[in-house]
């Protein structure tokens, strides 16, 4: 089933956090994940959003996006991200057969 990282994020060290973003691409590619949104202004319809950017990836399974997040090339490029940002990241189940919960 496809699973989705949803990151929410505020950027406080940006030439850090830059460093990342290009060295983000091969790496998910790599683990066949996917850039679905990368949105820095994103319009929030309802309630309070404390973040800058919101990033949307998706997985064709949840142990691919598992062998990504935990592989020596994330680790490796996600220092500066973690060093750069503060949010939160959610992993989300898809639709699949659950729906309706």
């Amino acid at each position: 089933m496809t699973v989705y990282a949803l990151a929410q994020i505020t950027i406080h060290d940006r030439a850090r956090y830059d460093r990342y973003a290009a060295a983000f691409p091969p790496v998910l590619a790599r683990y066949g994940g996917k850039l679905l949104a990368a949105d820095t202004a994103p319009r929030v319809v309802e309630g309070d959003w404390p973040h800058q950017k919101a990033v949307l990836l998706s997985f064709d399974n949840r142990e691919d996006f598992e062998r990504w997040s935990t592989s020596p090339e994330y680790r490796e490029i996600s220092r500066d991200r973690e060093a750069a940002t503060e949010g939160v990241v959610l992993l989300l189940d898809g639709i699949g057969h659950a729906w309706p919960a």
